[in-house]
């Protein structure tokens, strides 16, 4: 079972009882401004998709006090298929983690016709929401409960590049990034986790893993497990990526290397993956690298050939690679990196 996202509600009839343009006195449905709190607070993203005019239900949904908790909202009257298409694309997620709440079912077939991986739900459902396991993670991480207000951070940065206009390489110096490695503790598992579920395209296998899993490698002799987190100007882009790293005497091999795509703009991306070549040239070691192709993570695998790792195995989907060692690029200069190699110990 893939976990939700985001949640798009309707408007008329789906959130709130009435036709606005009708010109209806609208109501808030029973129960759902806690339905769309309790969504929040998990890390669930929500917008919204309604045919209406954009000023006069954005206005209402500020006097109801929820339009805080809507991202790219499309009020307009394009069909919903267009309008959920560009919210999960300005999200930068996938169609699959996607749930479409509207009351009619012309509505939810058009989405469903055009967009299969989308589920829809009916909005008579909408108490059941919170429920549904899809949207019930079982920790809630303070990235997650940071998630919406990291967006809307992003959308800000995003702003302020447009305004810009100059080189973008000047632009992320301006932004003053900081990126931390750290050795990861027990008060980081519950985000790796997460991270494992939640992260497709800037992943190297696809594999998930438990916090106990995790956790019991983690506290393994021969393995380093590194997490990664990234702040600027703007604000904290959390946890945002992590490396598992199986170390023998003469080799290094990369199980499990993944990066938010969240961050892949701002130059992050292979500032973690340096930081290994370095790591392993100053221990003299050889370093390899597992890779599982899926349908989504090709531009995991560009990032290592990008970095001179070449397969030297294969079978089926299954392969191993090798840096030839013979150089690493030193981290941008637009990027502040710290190491912090003594894993923490708060607990969760």
């Amino acid at each position: 079972m893939k976990m939700a996202k985001c949640v798009v509600w309707d408007l008329d009839d789906t959130l709130w009882s009435g036709t606005l343009s009708a010109g209806d006195e609208v109501v808030l449905k029973p129960g759902v401004a806690e339905v769309v709190r309790q969504l929040d607070e998990r890390g669930i993203l929500q917008s919204i998709a309604s045919k209406n005019n954009h000023d006069d239900a954005w206005s209402q949904l500020e006097e109801f006090g929820l339009a805080e908790f809507f991202l790219h909202p499309q009020i307009n009257w394009a069909p919903k298929s267009a309008s959920v298409q560009e919210i999960w694309t300005r999200l930068n997620i996938n169609p699959d983690t996607v749930l479409f709440v509207d009351d009619q079912p012309f509505e939810r077939d058009e989405v469903a016709f055009h967009h299969a991986e989308v589920e829809t739900v009916d909005a008579v459902r909408y108490r059941e929401l919170t429920a549904m396991p899809r949207l019930s993670p079982e920790v809630v991480t303070e990235d997650a409960r940071r998630r919406r207000l990291m967006y809307v951070e992003d959308q800000a940065r995003s702003e302020r590049e447009r305004e810009y206009g100059g080189p973008h390489e000047d632009f992320l110096r301006e932004l003053a990034m900081e990126f931390r490695i750290s050795l990861a503790g027990s008060d980081d598992l519950a985000r790796l986790e997460e991270l494992t579920r939640r992260t497709n395209q800037l992943n190297s296998t696809g594999i998930q893993y438990s916090r106990e899993e995790l956790d019991q490698l983690r506290q393994d002799s021969d393995h380093d497990l590194w997490v990664c987190e990234l702040s600027d100007r703007y604000g904290s882009y959390g946890k945002i990526g992590l490396a598992l790293v199986h170390r023998t005497v003469d080799v290094w091999t990369i199980r499990l290397l993944l990066m938010s795509c969240r961050t892949v703009s701002k130059g992050s991306g292979t500032v973690l993956l340096s930081f290994l070549g370095q790591e392993a040239a100053r221990a003299g070691v050889r370093l390899c690298a597992d890779f599982r192709r899926t349908d989504r993570n090709r531009q995991m695998l560009v990032t290592y050939q990008l970095a001179n790792f070449r397969a030297v195995w294969r079978n089926g989907n299954d392969y191993r690679y090798e840096n030839d060692m013979s150089s690493w690029h030193p981290y941008p200069d637009f990027i502040t990196v710290t190491v912090d190699r003594d894993p923490r110990t708060q607990q969760d």
